[in-house]
């Protein structure tokens, strides 16, 4: 007992040393449609040479992924502790100092605190607020809680961010020496590549769309397991993609136009009423949708997004926390309801609670014995965690990321430094 004891306290310390830090490789996912993998491989590279000429370190190789044929891989590198703090300090809020850990540039909307007298292309230390607890304007040092996160070049003036009518925007502050060094992803080929991370990627190749399949994206936001749909489809079939919030939509249609896809069709509509029994309504006309409308169904749930990197402050309350079993049942629900029988139904999140992944699919199972698990093509990641009624061989069908395996070095790789994510792979069997 006490073995398991010291064995689960030191995975959770080494679960939260790497949600600290970003994961070791920036993940590229490319529009094989509209040109091949090789040449988009180069293009990157040369982009990536010309940033990196303003930066002390080495320029990192593009690769291809050996397994994920639209994908291409990036190493990054750090913790890079020998950085040299300036006097001049930047203040960030904590989302900006996340993404400047992962390779981009300080926008100006993310600037809390400035120095007096900041000028365009004054040498500056930035950190991250990480309790958010600094005023915007603030003038002198900031004492609380920070974390350094690198060196850059001021972009903009003080007075620019904080004494003009005008709304300042753009890069305010160019990295030249992060923390953790990674390519800035900002506009790069905005038609051909995709940021993702990779078990998102692997999330669209495991529900496995068809060309001339109907399928539905229920919480489809911002796009990026949309496009990989779409794209697998080869653009062949009906998409439909919804999300809640209108704003959230305009991001998917600004993406599917991007990749010239026109067999998705996007709608903000709540998805736990996407199902309707007295509707006649026949994708990909908006929903609501009779039962049984759909080939495959993607649900990437609302979550408590835990397994996000790096990560390091939380506010989450337990009340919040618990909340999301209960809001990811009914979406569940619904999404078994739209499924046609033997379709594929894939569930997945970015957390790595037991009650939102093993333990909804323990519910699942149990209010839907007509469901199956069925293996996942590729599994890339570990399987289920134990903890739940589910068995030994149910759990090996479970696809699990997670950031706090014990990883060294070289033993580090695109599949398993990643963020924290979950996967699962249902058939609806005609026998109920």
């Amino acid at each position: 007992m006490d073995n398991e004891l010291s064995e689960s306290e030191e995975g959770f310390c080494s679960l939260l040393k790497s949600l600290a830090t970003p994961p070791s490789f920036t993940v590229l996912r490319v529009n094989t449609r509209l040109e091949h993998r090789d040449v988009i491989q180069h293009q990157v590279q040369e982009i990536i040479k010309k940033q990196y000429e303003g930066r002390k370190r080495p320029v990192p190789g593009v690769e291809c992924h050996p397994l994920l044929p639209d994908v291409l891989v990036i190493p990054n590198s750090g913790p890079h502790v020998d950085l040299e703090k300036l006097k001049l300090e930047v203040i960030v809020d904590v989302t900006c100092g996340m993404a400047v850990m992962r390779g981009a540039d300080v926008f100006a909307q993310g600037i809390m605190g400035a120095p007096v007298g900041m000028h365009v292309g004054d040498k500056v230390s930035v950190y991250a607020d990480v309790d958010g607890t600094c005023r915007r304007g603030l003038v002198k040092q900031f004492q609380e809680r920070k974390l350094f996160v690198g060196n850059g070049v001021a972009q903009i003036t003080r007075e620019a961010l904080y004494c003009t009518e005008e709304k300042a925007s753009g890069v305010g502050i160019k990295m030249t020496e992060a923390l953790y060094s990674a390519p800035s992803l900002s506009n790069i080929l905005p038609n051909l590549v995709f940021a993702q991370n990779l078990p998102s990627v692997v999330c669209g190749c495991v529900l496995n769309p068809q060309p001339g399949d109907t399928v539905l994206d229920m919480c489809a936001a911002p796009g990026g397991k949309t496009t990989h749909l779409a794209t697998l489809m080869n653009d062949q079939g009906i998409l439909v993609a919804l999300d809640k919030a209108r704003q959230k939509i305009d991001k998917i249609l600004t993406n599917t136009a991007r990749w010239k896809l026109h067999c998705v069709h996007s709608y903000a509509f709540d998805s736990t009423k996407a199902c309707e029994l007295k509707s006649t309504t026949v994708p990909p006309d908006p929903p609501p949708y009779p039962p049984e409308s759909f080939n495959r169904v993607l649900l990437d749930a609302p979550c408590s997004a835990l397994g996000q990197r790096p990560s390091v402050r939380n506010k989450m309350s337990l009340k919040e926390l618990k909340s999301y079993p209960a809001y990811q049942r009914t979406l569940f629900a619904q999404a078994v309801k739209l499924l046609k029988p033997e379709g594929i139904l894939v569930y997945s999140t970015c957390t790595f609670t037991l009650d939102e992944n093993e333990g909804l699919m323990e519910w699942a199972l149990t209010e839907f014995p007509f469901l199956q698990l069925v293996r996942q093509d590729p599994h890339l990641g570990g399987v289920g965690s134990r903890g739940t009624s589910l068995t030994a061989e149910q759990l090996q069908l479970l696809q699990r990321f997670d950031p706090g395996s014990p990883l060294s070095g070289t033993d580090k790789t695109p599949d398993n430094d990643t963020i924290g994510f979950f996967i699962a792979k249902f058939v609806k069997n005609t026998t109920r």
